[in-house]
């Protein structure tokens, strides 16, 4: 079906060449049946005047060649008035009738003089009748005539023959006016019908040509709202098919495009803010490693001492103390390993890449490999997301970020023991919220939850293992981005929440 006309277009294509088309057949079946009205008539009777000329010629041939009382020539002559519809009739001049084709030749004889004397007096009108003439030379004249007594029209050609003979030839116009109008009425029925069919053809051969016309315009439109889902699938071998080729192209390379420039604003961006926060983050990276490595070097050092010292006597004790080490020689690791990735994002030296991926797939397979741990602690959790929801950001940062809060949403999971996952447009942005029931955030705590190695409870972090450096990678990750991201209260827990350039525009009706 054809798209959802824009509202900016004034005047359709699909409307304009159809009423084009049909306006052109309106105009030419018009002309043509008021040229059919207006000359059909005058064109009959001149070429029934050009019939009565070549018949005259004939017959003045035959005096010439002094064949006129042949045989021959009385079949010539019978011929000449069947195929005419002509009455003839020749008298010499002593007004003895030579040759006629008539069944009352005394009345054409009568017509003959009638004709003769009125020429002789300035062609007045004979009474009761009133002529045109058409043709009018020293061999003879022809005059469209019409007899008022009868209303009947006829067309005449009287004049001399060689020797001295006269003659005259009539033929009624009142059954060629019968057989104009009776055509005319034929011709009109005809026309009406060729624009009836030619109107219908004209609007089935407009939908053909403006149907793909009108999804490249919906196809371009899409593409001007950055949606490069939309393609022209169409496969015609013609200007069309290759126009449509063209612009699947074009979508191609404009995501491209757009996926490399933001690729490059968002380094220039991070690169004006390195070089300012160099120092500081430096300093305050060896601040809170050594904070953060004393306890587990702490712990190490007095286990391996006593372990030298002798303090543990049995097996199970030195087992105890050699485990000891070694989960805080991992939880050690575990820091470190983190710290380097917070380090390279906040240094500049992860390199970040904006691409359009499909924000709503990778949520799903990130909650599908969390699975096991979210059945383990009985926890139930629900998304709420389309089947299919593009954005832009760096596909692996941006999943890091949703495990880190859905991680966080499980570790900190209680009371009803629900996570809800909810994924929202908000303007020209995607919002994705990780809900988790439980204990809320103390509101004085809030402005420092994403700092490095900060832990609202020390306590219950250390139980699960907790570095105090996963929010602190999400904000470096979502400012590595420049995206909005934060953390909501709730009566019954807490939300976190972040925010993408949502990479599918409105979508106008399917083609």
């Amino acid at each position: 079906m054809f798209c959802k006309k824009n509202k900016n277009i004034k005047y359709s294509i699909s409307t304009e060449l159809p009423l084009l088309i049909i306006g052109l057949l309106v105009v030419t079946v018009g002309t043509a049946l008021l040229c059919n009205r207006l000359f059909m008539s005058d064109y009959y009777v001149s070429q029934k005047a050009k019939a009565l000329v070549a018949s005259y010629d004939l017959i003045k041939q035959a005096t010439q060649n002094d064949t006129l009382d042949t045989e021959g020539f009385d079949d010539r002559l019978e011929n000449i008035s069947n195929r005419y519809s002509v009455e003839i009739l020749i008298v010499d001049v002593n007004s003895n009738t030579l040759k006629f084709v008539s069944k009352d030749p005394d009345r054409l004889k009568f017509k003959l003089w009638d004709h003769l004397f009125l020429q002789s007096n300035d062609n007045a009108p004979t009474d009761g009748e009133e002529g045109e003439i058409i043709v009018n030379n020293s061999a003879y004249t022809v005059e469209v005539c019409r007899d008022m007594r009868s209303d009947s029209n006829y067309i005449e050609l009287w004049g001399n023959l060689d020797g001295g003979d006269m003659i005259i030839m009539t033929s009624a116009l009142d059954s060629i006016m019968d057989s104009v109008h009776i055509a005319n009425t034929f011709i009109a029925y005809i026309l009406i019908g060729i624009m009836v069919i030619g109107a219908l053809l004209a609007w089935l051969i407009a939908r053909r040509i403006t149907k793909p016309v009108l999804k490249l315009a919906d196809i371009s439109d899409r593409i001007a709202r950055l949606d490069f889902n939309a393609r022209y699938t169409d496969k015609s071998n013609n200007e069309i098919g290759f126009l449509g080729d063209n612009i699947n192209k074009l979508s191609d390379s404009l995501e491209k495009n757009i996926s490399e420039l933001k690729t490059a604003n968002n380094e220039l961006m991070r690169d004006i803010e390195k070089k300012d926060r160099l120092e500081e983050q430096r300093k305050e990276f060896l601040s809170n490693v050594s904070h953060e490595l004393k306890t587990p070097i702490a712990l190490i050092s007095g286990y391996a001492e006593g372990l030298t010292e002798g303090i543990a006597s049995t097996k199970e004790d030195m087992d105890y103390y050699c485990n000891v080490i070694i989960e805080e020689a991992g939880k050690m690791n575990t820091i470190v390993a983190r710290l380097l990735t917070l380090n390279q994002l906040e240094y500049g030296e992860d390199r970040v890449e904006i691409v359009r991926f499909d924000l709503a797939a990778m949520l799903k397979n990130c909650i599908q490999s969390t699975e096991i741990l979210t059945k383990r602690n009985d926890i139930e959790v629900g998304i709420d997301c389309p089947d299919e929801l593009y954005a832009w950001g760096d596909e692996f940062k941006v999943e890091e970020v949703f495990v880190n809060f859905l991680s966080n949403a499980i570790n900190h999971c209680e009371g009803e023991k629900k996570i809800e996952i909810k994924v929202v447009t908000v303007g020209d942005h995607v919002r994705v919220t990780v809900f988790n029931s439980g204990q809320r955030i103390p509101e004085e705590s809030i402005g420092y939850i994403w700092d490095k190695f900060y832990k609202v409870d020390k306590a219950r972090t250390r139980k699960y293992g907790g570095s105090g450096v996963g929010l602190s990678i999400v904000k470096a990750i979502m400012e590595s981005l420049n995206q909005r991201y934060g953390v909501d209260n709730y009566d019954n827990g807490v939300a976190f929440w972040f925010e993408l350039d949502s990479a599918r525009a409105e979508v106008g009706d399917d083609l």
